[in-house]
């Protein structure tokens, strides 16, 4: 209750009030005028200067400055932050999960390049963007047209992770004079964290009063849960993999801490991952079973596997679900498969999961479906 208390707190102050801070970065010949506050993300920071300069932090990974249109780089010879020249548009989006945000924002007119084709967006908007020619596809993140990020004048990349596992390419995208900026929102612990990245994106764009509002919805849509008792229902999130592997999510994930919001507890939090950093983890059937076979509820995830069609479906990964408490209680669940890329929708998933836990009505989920 504590953390709901927290939170109200912080609804209380307006958006657009700017803390001061003691240690933002010091750049020649630039004056520090506040930093954006952050509720619940954990990954970034964003500090203001005068003249409309914006410097972003982006723990374990870079750091970036955004100098406005028609003015000066300052003298960077102590820093190694990346320049990002204003104005931030005519963007490759090499992040699929991060398209949303910008939908989020009105900010869909800023993406001039897609790593995906129209058929592989669940966000509509970026389909019919595509099918009009407002946006183009310039090849996947790990093979871009390069010709075409040229021709197009790409002021910037923006990249998940997965831009790491291909560093030549990433090179070679900067030897091109393309900055990158590599999203890391998926690395977020709490939900709202990972949706708190929008002020980040909101600042890039230059569309902060978006972004102030659209978050304050996401958080005031989880605060109404803030008084709900917890069910004590366990719920265990999953998917198989071709290997026959169990992916679930560790305690470093979202996907746990959406499950307490909405009034369950997460079916494997005792379960022992080591000291992973990593957000999900293959274990084997056998530890599966032994840690989820009372589960109250079994979510197969359908974002990165096919989506299921029936229970039928899930014997086929492996009779032994057959055994399952929630199983045998008709309680099979399977998420649709734009979730990954409606990061736009953290509430509503976490709505989805409370009409789960409470046994309310099905037809009200955006993204959960009871498989028969």
């Amino acid at each position: 209750m504590a953390f709901f208390v927290a939170l109200g707190l912080f609804m209380a102050v307006p958006s657009f009030i700017y803390a001061d801070s003691a240690d933002h970065p010091l750049i020649d010949s630039l004056v520090f005028e506040s930093q954006v506050p952050l509720r619940y993300a954990e990954g970034f920071d964003i500090y203001c200067y005068e003249g409309g300069y914006k410097y972003f932090r982006v723990y374990e990974s870079r750091d970036y400055l955004l100098v406005p249109e028609g003015k000066e780089v300052p003298d960077m010879q102590d820093s190694d932050a990346v320049i990002l020249r204003g104005p931030m548009e005519r963007l490759y989006m090499g992040a699929s999960s991060v398209m949303a945000l910008f939908r989020a924002i009105d900010a869909m007119d800023t993406i001039r390049l897609s790593a995906l084709n129209a058929d592989s967006w669940y966000v509509e908007e970026a389909s019919k963007a595509m099918e009009s020619g407002d946006i183009l596809f310039a090849g996947k993140y790990s093979e871009p047209d390069y010709e075409l990020l040229i021709g197009e004048g790409c002021r910037a990349a923006i990249e998940s992770t997965m831009i790491l596992h291909t560093p030549k390419v990433q090179e070679m995208i900067e030897n091109l004079g393309i900055p990158v900026f590599i999203d890391r929102s998926g690395y977020e612990t709490h939900p709202l964290g990972r949706a708190e990245w929008v002020k980040l994106y909101g600042a890039l764009t230059g569309h902060e009063e978006q972004a102030e509002a659209f978050f304050a919805k996401q958080a005031e849509a989880v605060e109404k849960l803030a008084d709900f008792p917890n069910t004590e229902k366990t719920v265990a999130f999953f998917f198989v993999d071709s290997q026959g592997a169990v992916v679930v999510r560790t305690l470093n994930d979202y996907v746990p801490q959406m499950i307490e919001l909405a009034g369950g507890r997460y079916a494997l939090g005792e379960f022992d991952f080591g000291d992973t950093r990593r957000s999900t983890e293959p274990i084997t059937m056998e530890d599966f079973y032994a840690a989820a076979l009372d589960a109250d509820y079994l979510v197969y995830n359908g974002t990165i596997d096919t989506p299921l069609g029936s229970k039928e479906e899930l014997l086929q990964k492996s009779p032994l679900f057959a055994d399952f408490k929630a199983f045998k209680e008709d309680n099979v669940w399977c998420t649709d498969s734009q979730i990954y890329q409606a990061s736009d929708s953290v509430a509503e998933l976490i709505e989805d999961f409370h009409v789960m836990v409470t046994d309310g009505d099905a037809g009200e989920m955006h993204f959960l479906k009871k498989l028969d």
